[in-house]
């Protein structure tokens, strides 16, 4: 029986790509970037190197002040990376896109008992402004976030402070949701917790990385967790 679900934030409840899209094409037209395109496709393939660091366990700080000012000088552009990640995160805070659906899915998921948390990477003021101004705030009994705890998914260490908090915790009652083999599923995995792998975009699996379950929408998840998990 699943007592306790965790989720991850960004793509599975939050569409940060969404605003992530609109901001980094604000950035670069401020900066005076020709080829906006261009720029952001350098921008995200450093982005994703950056957070692989980051989940092997790099400090973020230092890394995510150098995207920007790395990206704009391929494009012969001298910037402050220090200053346009601070203008970048203040963006993001205000990020309260959410995926359609959301609200209902956490709404029939409390009803049918289960006790909802967070479990996201990232930086706390921005995640938890962005569940406030989403109002997704309000189906989480307690949010567990990587700038907190010292240590992000997928080691293991990140769920360390759930087990303690939550006295009845068991890899039998609890599974974590998200979008991200990489993190969230594999630092399930490692934490010997059942996941579930949110796959909208329908990605084939090429990794190692098995979830317990995959699930492409709502409306698939919230069956997975009433007939089969509950």
């Amino acid at each position: 029986m699943i007592k306790y679900m965790i989720f991850d934030l960004d793509d599975t409840v939050l569409d940060f790509h969404r605003g992530e899209m609109e901001y980094i094409d604000e950035i670069f037209n401020q900066q005076g970037v020709s080829d906006i395109s261009a720029a952001k496709s350098e921008y995200l393939k450093l982005n994703k190197k950056i957070w692989e660091n980051i989940e092997a366990g790099a400090k973020p700080q230092p890394l995510l002040n150098t995207r920007f000012s790395k990206t704009l000088s391929l494009f012969g552009i001298e910037a402050d990376g220090v200053q346009l990640e601070a203008q970048y995160r203040n963006m993001l805070n205000h990020n309260f896109y959410t995926i359609p659906g959301a609200n209902d899915l956490l709404t029939r998921l409390q009803k049918l008992g289960i006790t909802l948390f967070v479990g996201t990477n990232g930086v706390k003021k921005t995640q938890i402004e962005r569940l406030h101004g989403s109002g997704l705030d309000k189906y989480f009994a307690e949010y567990f976030i990587s700038e907190d705890i010292g240590y992000s998914k997928p080691n293991a260490k990140f769920f360390s402070p759930m087990f303690k908090r939550i006295s009845d915790l068991t890899s039998e009652n609890t599974v974590m949701v998200g979008d991200r083999l990489q993190s969230d599923i594999l630092g399930a995995s490692r934490a010997g917790l059942q996941s579930i792998w949110f796959n909208p975009n329908k990605h084939n699996n090429k990794s190692e990385i098995q979830p317990t379950y995959t699930v492409d929408s709502y409306q698939q998840l919230y069956k997975l967790i009433a007939q089969k998990l509950n």
